[in-house]
């Protein structure tokens, strides 16, 4: 169940798109995503200027991880554009974990990846939850005036959809969900001269004592261990039964260690990545992106780099 300012966010609405639409008006939502929008980006490098000062654990696109606050001083993850990262955070301990989810596929089971090391079941947590990225791919009004199905099916933007599922299984959820932040969608879209939209944030750092979230980017340098290998995995993973409708794991929260399954392309995906390599900067956007205008100057040169 969902928890807004310590309230009870109602469950008797029959559309869980009204419910997203609700809360993103929400008095105490707004002013969180106010509040969040006006913080100044932290760009994180392993150089003295922005190092951080701690233990860290990233996360990129499709994997999640849980960590202990004895153990790591901050989570995040970034190039988000339209997917979504989520952050449930235990008020008791300070086990915080965080997904990086792109599509509606891995909501169901993420969340209860999530769940199965954050929760304790011999106690009745609350939890603190923020929910950060995704922006306008699509006409506000055009959204609004479909339902879930009908916007999939037309294809008319990702992160509207994927928002919706993740409030969806949150509100129907027997744990005590308190939202804090909900910087998503409209409130996390900025455009330019030709009414081109941009997520104003791609990504977020949460420090694991605290709680507290900022606006956060970071650099070849601060997305580790291993960043090319982690990127084929999250390629290879399409392919692979196994990881159906599931979250990439890798952060052993136990043992305090990275762990990165073993995996492989399919012949299929060897022969798309052959093809991808004769293709213009452009033409990888438009064949690789969800949001091919709103991608950051690194999206091809990160692609092209496991090719």
């Amino acid at each position: 169940m969902i928890f807004v300012d310590g309230l009870t966010f109602p469950t008797d609405s029959s559309q869980e798109r009204g419910a997203l639409v609700t809360l993103l008006e929400h008095p105490k939502l707004v002013s969180a995503s106010n509040s969040f929008e006006a913080m100044q980006e932290v760009k994180l490098s392993a150089s003295k200027e922005y190092a951080l000062q701690g233990r860290w654990v990233y996360v990129f696109q499709r994997e999640f991880a849980t960590v202990d606050p004895a153990l790591i001083d901050f989570i995040g993850t970034d190039e988000a554009t339209t997917c979504v990262g989520l952050v449930i955070r235990n008020q008791r301990n300070g086990m915080t974990s965080v997904a990086h989810m792109d599509s509606t596929k891995v909501v169901d089971i993420g969340l209860a990846q999530m769940l199965s090391i954050v929760v304790d079941k011999n106690f009745d947590d609350d939890l603190d939850v923020h929910l950060i990225g995704g922006f306008e791919d699509v006409l506000p009004k055009q959204a609004n005036g479909s339902t879930r199905s009908e916007t999939q099916a037309k294809g008319d933007g990702y992160s509207f959809p994927l928002c919706t599922k993740i409030i969806e299984n949150l509100r129907k959820g027997k744990e005590k969900f308190h939202i804090q932040t909900l910087f998503v969608l409209g409130h996390n879209t900025k455009r330019d001269s030709q009414g081109n939209a941009y997520p104003v944030f791609n990504g977020f750092l949460v420090k694991t004592s605290t709680g507290s979230v900022i606006p956060a980017s970071f650099d070849r340098t601060t997305r580790c261990p291993d960043e090319i290998v982690r990127r084929i995995r999250i390629s290879a993973s399409n392919e692979d039964p196994t990881w159906n409708g599931k979250l990439l794991e890798t952060y052993d929260t136990q043992n305090d260690r990275f762990v990165i399954a073993p995996c492989s392309w399919t012949f299929w995906q060897v022969h798309v990545a052959l093809t991808l390599q004769d293709l213009s900067d452009e033409e990888i956007l438009l064949e690789c992106s969800t949001s091919p205008s709103a991608e950051g100057p690194e999206f091809v040169d990160n692609l092209r780099r496991f090719l």
